[in-house]
Formats: C-alpha cells, structure tokens, sequence
C-alpha cells in the first residue's frame, strides 16, 4: 500500500557531458527543466520562491492586458524560454521579455533567435550576482533596449534604458512612477511591487486607464 504522504519527486536532468551547441542545449531541455546556455556551458536554474512567482504573475498579467488593449500586437513570453543572443553566446531565459511588433520575424517555436526589445529580470539572492553582472552585460551588448531589475527582498528597482553609444543609463522615475520607452504609454507605480498581498489587478487596470 502506496502511503498518502509519499510525494514521487522526479530527480533533476543531468546536463550532458562537455560543451554543447545551442541547438544541442535546446534538443535537451524541456518545460520542466530550468536552465540557461551559456557560451557552450549548461548552467541549471534554482526553483523560484512563490514571491517571485506571485510578483512576476502580477507584472505579466497587467503587461499582456495592456498591450492588449492598446492593441500593440507585440509578444510577450514568461519564463521559461530562451532568449539567444550572439555578441556574448548564450540562450538566457528572462523572467519576463518582450518583442514589438515590428521584430516579431525573431520569434520561434521553443526560443528568440536575438534580443527582445524589453527584458524583465526578478532578483532572488541565488541571481543577483548574474542578473546585475554577467546579464546586465550581455543584454546590454545584445541590444536590450530596455532593461528592468526588480529586488522584491531590498524594495528596489531598476530601469535601464539602452543609448545611442550602446550603454545602460537608469531611467528617470517621476514621482515613483516608471514610464516605459518600449511599451508606449505603459507606467508602473513602483510601489505597488512591495505591496503585501499585491494590489488587486482589477484597480490597477483602472489607474491604467485599460478598464
């Protein structure tokens, strides 16, 4: 007699052996195993904590609604989903990307074959050194025109935006309101990330104008 309490945990996928291409990473990876290619590396992914989840959710949800409503035909994915990029090699899987309208052609069935236009990462403390240095640099050599940092643990966000010299520089906050430069019109009140719980998405919506 099989006990209520026993929980089958399937045992983590072994990364193969060596080097391996893209491709080879993508052939042996699959939605439930987190990881991320780096320059011919397989580097494995921790769990996320249900924080991250939640406020990740949250920023997807109120995102893919205005977009929706404001009829910007871009795409937007969750992770888990490589994102490839060639200057610095790697198949990275943000938390949140988006890609306009007009750069749609990247979009393929199990990966983006180059930078989304708006990159969303959610610092935990297993990813802060990567998400602020080894990401930050990649995503800016690839051309991310937009990148957001959001530490739920310290309270504090980010905003890079890409300039004409290649290079990050913060975006300016009014009021503690961010404005976005990809998603036209799109603002986020940055105090609503630390809110506990969250604020209901449906007064959000309503600040937002969508509803």
């Amino acid at each position: 007699m099989v006990s209520h309490t026993a929980i089958d945990r399937a045992e983590p996928k072994a990364p193969p052996p060596g080097p391996v291409t893209f491709e080879e990473f993508l052939e042996w990876c699959d939605e439930d195993t987190h990881a991320e290619w780096v320059n011919g590396a397989i580097v494995m992914m921790s769990l996320a904590s249900d924080q991250h989840q939640q406020l990740l959710g949250f920023l997807f949800t109120i995102i893919q609604l205005f977009n929706q409503a404001h009829d910007q035909s871009g795409w937007l994915q969750i992770a888990p989903f490589p994102m490839r990029t060639e200057v610095h090699p790697s198949g990275r899987e943000p938390d949140l990307m988006f890609v306009t309208r007009e750069r749609m052609q990247l979009v393929q069935p199990t990966f983006l074959d180059g930078p989304a236009d708006l990159v969303v990462e959610l610092v935990s403390p297993e990813s802060i050194g990567r998400d602020r240095g080894e990401k930050f640099v990649e995503y800016e050599a690839a051309g991310v025109r937009e990148y957001w940092l959001i530490d739920p643990i310290r309270q504090q966000a980010e905003f890079y935006l890409l300039g004409a010299d290649g290079r990050y520089r913060l975006g300016p906050l009014d009021e503690g309101i961010y404005r976005s430069q990809v998603l036209a019109g799109f603002w986020l009140r940055v105090a609503w990330l630390w809110q506990k719980p969250l604020p209901p998405v449906l007064s959000v919506l309503k600040e937002l104008a969508i509803i």
